[in-house]
């Protein structure tokens, strides 16, 4: 999968964190899509956490927020089949995959016939499917992202969310806003509902860190009359 240049939308801190060490560690990310014809919103929250593995808080998960504020969520014990790319975003972690299939970006059919659960996400492309088997609720989905806005004017440098000092890591959480406003094309199947879409209002950003404050809120708004 091409990587967005970094002079195009690529912000700051859109790269996996983790630099390998045992302190505690865990970084977080947010997609969401919003269906103005169905009138519902999904959002689609991961995370992975002391990705060292041997901690009893090691593992990751995945939670949606479906139509009519329906829920799925799923945990991931092996920290070992997640990845990260560095330098871009580029993020995924399975619970079922065909043996001998490493924990890596795999091309959309690839990921359907090799990956039974788990999910996949970069700045232009998101894939997944989920299953809870004890509310029996399912979700797959597939849809490419076109980025239009990501932090900063188009075509220009882009910037840090939350300023130029959140480089240094200086207070914790990291917050950054991966994409503004993005148009996503696909669809969603949730508990055997199929929502189509074309060119739906799309939005992503991510924390990262050592610390979570015990309470968290954000407003955000990218529709604006001009």
């Amino acid at each position: 999968m091409p990587k967005i240049a970094p002079t195009a939308y690529q912000t700051p801190h859109s790269g996996y964190h983790w630099d390998g060490s045992d302190r505690r560690f865990f970084e977080g990310w947010y997609y969401r899509v919003t269906l103005p014809q169905a009138a519902q919103t999904f959002a689609f929250m991961y995370s992975i956490e002391d990705p060292q593995g041997g901690s009893p808080y090691s593992g990751g998960g995945a939670q949606i927020l479906g139509p009519d504020d329906t829920y799925l969520c799923r945990t991931f014990a092996d920290v070992d089949q997640f990845w990260g790319w560095s330098d871009a975003l580029g993020l995924g972690h399975w619970r079922r995959a065909k043996a001998g299939v490493p924990a890596r970006y795999l091309p959309a059919p690839e990921f359907a016939s090799q990956v039974q659960e788990g999910y996949q996400g970069t700045a232009t492309w998101h894939q997944g499917a989920l299953a809870d088997p004890g509310t029996g609720a399912t979700a797959r989905w597939e849809y490419k992202i076109e980025p239009v806005y990501g932090w900063g004017d188009r075509g220009q440098q882009q910037q840090s969310t939350a300023g130029w000092l959140s480089q240094f890591q200086i207070f914790e959480p990291g917050w950054q806003i991966l994409m503004a406003h993005g148009w996503a094309t696909g669809w969603i199947e949730w508990n055997g509902d199929r929502y189509n879409f074309e060119n739906a209002p799309a939005y992503g950003e991510k924390n990262w860190g050592g610390a979570f404050p015990q309470m968290w809120f954000w407003l955000n708004c990218n529709a604006f009359d001009d």
